[in-house]
């Protein structure tokens, strides 16, 4: 690290990103997620809301317990109640935060809190007290500070600093403000606060008008040494500031920024890939740093200029974000030892030598399937595992379509409910429509079909499939995932996979909010 201010990155993919319609992660996917955030070397970790769910609860102490590097940090709002949960969730943690938070704005304050502003600071700073009682590292933020009152928020920012708070966190909850605005938020608080200089000033920025990384990168320019940020810009509504771009757009004018994070930024690729492979939200090909295209030249002008000179159209090497076309290639005679080390360097552990047979003979199905074997199928495949570990009760054991000119596509297919095997068929508008139809009549979850995506884990025709499905039932939103080298198998999988999450029956609380 250089003389440079070092910026924080506070990576909320597990909190706030999971907040994205059916995004919701198990304790095993947030604990993944959290090893490839700590590869990345992420400042902190916002694992989630303890006092959301039991769940909830078991996944952030989880996280808590398995990471050593990175800083853990639980969510809470201003209440004793949360405070005290997210305390215990992170009481086994290495270095841990409680970051908790209260309304600032006008409108929240009147028509959510119904508190009058002193009331407000009063909590807010009996909340920052109550936190120091579990660590000394205590966040507060002033939930839509970006269209709070700036005197306001001078004051509640000058009290919960007395009070003991390391980080002031001023987010543009619903992603109203422009960058000049926002930046100038942050200098006046940097000027108008007393005690500014106790606390690292942090920011949240939301996506609603796209403006969240701009405004982040305009409020780091004006004081602000942390940025709140999710891998991909994962989170609810239109999402977050992206973790990467903010990264990468910070490393790369460096001489307009005087700070720099200490990402290994190497591993940006590789945790894009698992993110979006375990929650199911697939990386658009034209998105900045990690979608598909980020590094790809179509015009023959810039071709030739990259030819010439990389610099003259990529203002980025893809190979300091992770892409590289040096990388292993496993094919069918590849033994168990490449196939472990590879798993290794993707951070892909296995908790006993049962997992990992388990996982080595669907690598060597899929190889003789499919003559190479990349990164990305590696990582579905272990997905794929995973997804039928953690929901036993619907399985799919067999599935035959039939397609043809001229003809109304039917499906036949085995599915196995609760160890008891069914069989069904259905015709429908194509395949797919087929397959889901014969599904839904044995499992009748009476969920409404919101999303169907299709994406190619790699190039190739004998590229897997990997497909997102996204059902609805009583105003519950669920995502399931498959992936095969057959599209049709892929989505039947996929369509299994949400009605598993619809038959749980129960789901991820968020309290009335936990929107920072």
């Amino acid at each position: 690290m250089s003389d440079k201010d070092h910026l924080i990155i506070f990576d909320t993919t597990l909190r706030d990103g999971e907040q994205s319609p059916g995004a919701s992660m198990t304790r095993d996917e947030k604990v993944r997620i959290a090893k490839a955030l700590e590869r990345l070397r992420v400042d902190v970790i916002e694992a989630g809301f303890p006092i959301a769910s039991p769940g909830d609860f078991e996944a952030v102490a989880a996280v808590a317990e398995q990471i050593k590097d990175s800083r853990v940090c639980g969510l809470a709002r201003a209440l004793d109640k949360d405070i005290d949960r997210a305390g215990e969730a992170l009481a086994k943690a290495n270095a841990g935060r409680i970051h908790t938070f209260i309304a600032t704005s006008p409108i929240h304050m009147e028509k959510k809190l119904r508190m009058q502003p002193e009331q407000v600071i009063e909590q807010a700073v009996a909340a920052v007290r109550r936190a120091r009682r579990y660590t000394d590292d205590v966040e507060f933020s002033a939930e839509d500070a970006g269209r709070s009152e700036i005197d306001f928020l001078c004051r509640i920012t000058e009290a919960v600093i007395e009070a003991g708070a390391t980080t002031v966190n001023i987010p543009d909850t619903v992603g109203y403000n422009i960058p000049d605005q926002f930046g100038a938020v942050i200098a006046a608080l940097r000027e108008r606060v007393p005690n500014a200089d106790r606390a690292v000033l942090s920011v949240h920025c939301h996506n609603d008008l796209g403006l969240a990384v701009a405004n982040s990168l305009a409020a780091v320019r004006n004081g602000a040494r942390q940025v709140e940020c999710t891998i991909n810009g994962l989170g609810e509504r239109a999402g977050n500031a992206a973790l990467e771009e903010i990264a990468m757009a910070v490393r790369t004018r460096q001489d307009l920024f005087d700070c720099d994070t200490r990402l290994d930024t190497t591993q940006i690729v590789t945790c894009s890939r698992l993110v979006s492979g375990i929650t199911g939200f697939t990386v658009q090909p034209n998105k900045a740093v990690v979608g598909a295209n980020a590094f790809a030249h179509e015009s023959g002008i810039h071709q030739d200029g990259v030819l010439k000179n990389r610099e003259t159209y990529e203002i980025m090497r893809a190979q300091d974000v992770g892409w590289s076309e040096n990388r292993m290639v496993l094919g069918k005679h590849s033994g168990r030892s490449a196939f472990r080390s590879r798993l290794h360097d993707l951070g892909i552990e296995f908790a006993s030598e049962e997992e990992l047979n388990a996982a080595f003979a669907r690598f060597k199905d899929l190889a003789d399937k499919k003559h190479e074997i990349f990164d990305e199928d590696l990582q579905a495949l272990v997905t794929d595992a995973n997804l039928d570990a953690a929901n036993e009760r619907v399985k799919l054991v067999s599935l035959r379509v039939c397609s043809e000119t001229g003809e109304t596509p039917n499906a036949e297919l085995v599915l196995a409910i609760d160890g008891a095997e069914r069989s069904a068929a259905a015709s429908g508008s194509g395949p797919v429509d087929a397959a889901f139809r014969a599904i839904e009549s044995v499992v009748e979850s009476g969920a409404e079909l919101k999303l169907y995506s299709v994406n190619a884990i790699t190039s190739g025709t004998d590229a897997q499939g990997e497909v997102t499905v996204r059902l609805e039932k009583g105003g519950r939103v669920v995502n399931g995932q498959g992936a095969d080298i057959d599209i049709v198998i892929a989505s039947a999988k996929a369509y299994v996979n949400a009605c598993n999450k619809v038959l749980h029956g129960s789901h991820r609380a968020h309290p009335q909010g936990a929107d920072v």
